[in-house]
């Protein structure tokens, strides 16, 4: 499902005395935090902070946020969640947000009356992504999201599309 608001990591902890905040980021890292100029406080998007400036700093990012300007401060923001504007994020194409591939369900891209089942985790690992699905069963079955597998992804339906390894999802 496709959301106008997505999770980006949290601040952790408080970084020097100047009211800079340290973010853990739940995307690609620290570099793509860096990327955004707005970070909102909630799902909505109702509340936010400007940002003045970010860093990568190891695997954190290090924020400075507008109005955030003492230690104390930054430290009343620990474990704040923070979000971006979906259509401030411009991912390459044949990339999503994996937010935006859970609950999908995995179709047969030959026979659309086949449903696999449906993503509920995804696994990087370095050399490609690995999607778990949850078959009708109750089974948990990887899948790797390549090319020769993945053919489309409609994440504003929730539907995605492959061409099955076989002996994935039966035992042929």
């Amino acid at each position: 499902m496709i959301k106008n608001y997505l999770e980006i990591g949290q601040i952790v902890s408080t970084h020097g005395i100047r009211g800079e905040v340290r973010i853990n980021p739940w995307c690609n890292g620290p570099e793509f935090v860096k990327k955004f100029k707005t970070l909102y406080k909630d799902a909505n998007g109702k509340d936010f902070f400007k940002v003045i400036s970010c860093r990568p700093h190891k695997n954190v990012a290090i924020a400075k946020l507008e109005g955030v300007d003492t230690v104390e401060m930054a430290q009343s923001l620990k474990n704040t969640v923070l979000f971006i504007k979906r259509e401030d994020a411009h991912l390459p194409d044949g990339e999503w947000f994996i937010s935006e591939l859970l609950g999908c369900k995995v179709i047969d891209n030959e026979n659309n009356e086949i449903c696999y089942g449906e993503i509920t985790d995804v696994a990087e690992t370095g050399a490609n992504d690995v999607w778990y699905v949850k078959t009708p069963s109750g089974e948990e079955v990887l899948i790797p999201a390549i090319p020769d597998v993945i053919v489309k992804c409609d994440v504003a339906n929730e539907k995605i599309y492959i061409n099955a390894l076989r002996g994935l999802f039966s035992e042929d």
